[in-house]
């Protein structure tokens, strides 16, 4: 059976919400005083995608990204966290602290330099780096909603906009 129509209601489905939450990831998100961009290597932002399928009686669409997305998106609860966001997240530190290499590219890239509070002289970028894992530790990463977002609200159009695409099908179906 053809379902244009309906094909073409989660194609549109599909194209908002990659559209809207890589727009939620280049805004970036306000801590403090200061902007931080979600999109520093761009890694996230392009691994967005979406593919409709067809598997036998089913229609719908898949997303995809990089593994990291969802810890960005839900957040990840911290030993000692109080991010009301990530209430409801399905991850958290328990016991493990996050690599501190894995903050080498993100410190070099951001040009931050770290000082020592008591001295003012500045720190090693290996001491700067398990500084940053252990706050991201206690604190947890705050979920940003850059994809649930945009699904949600894409999700609360589709239904009715797929019912009517969906009987225009039958419609062309019986009609041809």
């Amino acid at each position: 059976m053809q379902l244009k129509e309906t094909r073409e209601a989660l194609n549109k489905f599909g194209k908002f919400v990659i559209q809207q939450a890589r727009s939620r990831l280049t805004k970036g998100v306000k801590r403090g005083s200061k902007k931080f961009s979600q999109n520093d290597t761009k890694k996230l932002y392009n691994s967005l995608e979406y593919l409709p399928f067809t598997e036998g009686k089913f229609i719908g669409v898949k997303f995809f990204m990089e593994q990291y997305g969802k810890f960005q998106d839900q957040g990840v609860k911290g030993t000692k966290s109080n991010y009301i966001e990530n209430k409801n997240s399905p991850f958290s530190y328990r016991t493990k602290m996050p690599n501190p290499e894995i903050f080498k590219g993100y410190i070099k890239r951001k040009g931050i330099k770290g000082r020592d509070k008591k001295t003012g002289r500045f720190i090693t970028d290996k001491s700067l780096q398990y500084l940053i894992a252990r706050s991201v530790f206690q604190k947890g990463i705050k979920a940003s909603m850059f994809f649930t977002k945009p699904f949600n609200q894409a999700f609360e159009k589709l239904p009715q906009e797929l019912q009517e695409n969906f009987v225009r099908d039958i419609e062309n179906i019986i009609f041809e």
